[in-house]
């Protein structure tokens, strides 16, 4: 990301910002569609990286009541120098911790009721909308394809390119994996991270019952590296059956660089900081 991106994209990040989406949303629970709206918008809270849906209370197939639960504490965030000098909220920080003013309000529809899962912001510009939770739903979709984790920020971009750089991962000293065939993932706000043919992974792998998804690139499934004679859990990932964003990294093993020692072409690169250090 340049300079001049950087400053665009996150010069507004304490205030709560807001992009129409062209695409048609929909929501689900139950196997019901409960949410169906061509007028969405994207809409980030203060400090918030990743955004949520908004939509016309309208589109909704039920009706909202206030929620009396008391107002989560803000926490203080993560640091991510390349974003911001001040911490930010990632999406482990959930969505009943607000920072934009509004009445949280539960959902409900005939497949049930989701508390707080809905929030009517105090926004003039954004009378009528309510944003809403994305984990409170059973699935969501733009136009026919699913979404995971939470929605797809335009801004965010993740580009795959295969390389002949020298790679080398190493922890206490005990060589991981070395490669001159990496396949190098460029993601916004996140480091290069370094796909590895299994082949070129020297340390034993066992794989473990850990799964995360991510809105780009898909689910995620972990593996124990074993370091000299001690294993570390969940210190790669691979991705069996990623989004098309990412199919050039499908079945490929990903270290955090975090958490390793990295040297590319002779270098060692700084550990990078982010919210898996």
């Amino acid at each position: 990301m340049s300079v001049l991106q950087h400053t665009a994209l996150f010069a507004a990040l304490d205030e709560t910002r807001h992009e129409p989406v062209a695409k048609r949303i929909r929501a689900q629970l139950g196997g019901e569609t409960v949410v169906d709206s061509m007028r969405a918008l994207l809409l980030w809270e203060p400090r918030r990286v990743v955004p949520s849906y908004a939509v016309p209370e309208e589109d909704i197939a039920g009706h909202l009541a206030p929620d009396d639960v008391p107002k989560s504490e803000i926490p203080q965030g993560v640091t991510l120098a390349s974003v911001s000098e001040r911490p930010v909220l990632d999406p482990s920080v959930p969505f009943a911790v607000h920072t934009a003013d509004g009445r949280p309000v539960d959902v409900v529809t005939d497949s049930g009721s989701r508390p707080a899962a809905g929030l009517r912001l105090a926004d003039p510009d954004l009378a009528g909308y309510v944003v809403l939770d994305f984990d409170a739903f059973d699935a969501w979709f733009e136009e026919d394809e699913p979404n995971v984790s939470h929605p797809r920020d335009p801004f965010h971009r993740v580009d795959v390119l295969t390389s002949s750089r020298h790679v080398r991962l190493e922890l206490d000293g005990v060589l991981l994996a070395e490669s001159r065939r990496p396949v190098l993932l460029f993601e916004t706000m996140l480091p290069t991270r370094y796909y590895l043919h299994r082949e070129d992974v020297v340390a034993p792998l066992e794989p473990t019952a850990t799964r995360t998804r991510c809105a780009y690139k898909g689910e995620a499934s972990y593996w124990t590296v074993t370091v000299g004679d001690r294993p570390v859990p969940d210190l790669a990932w691979t991705y069996p059956d990623p989004l098309h964003e990412a199919a050039h990294v499908r079945d490929l093993v990903c270290f955090f660089t975090e958490r390793t020692d990295v040297v590319v072409d002779g270098r060692r690169q700084e550990r990078p900081v982010t919210p898996w250090s």
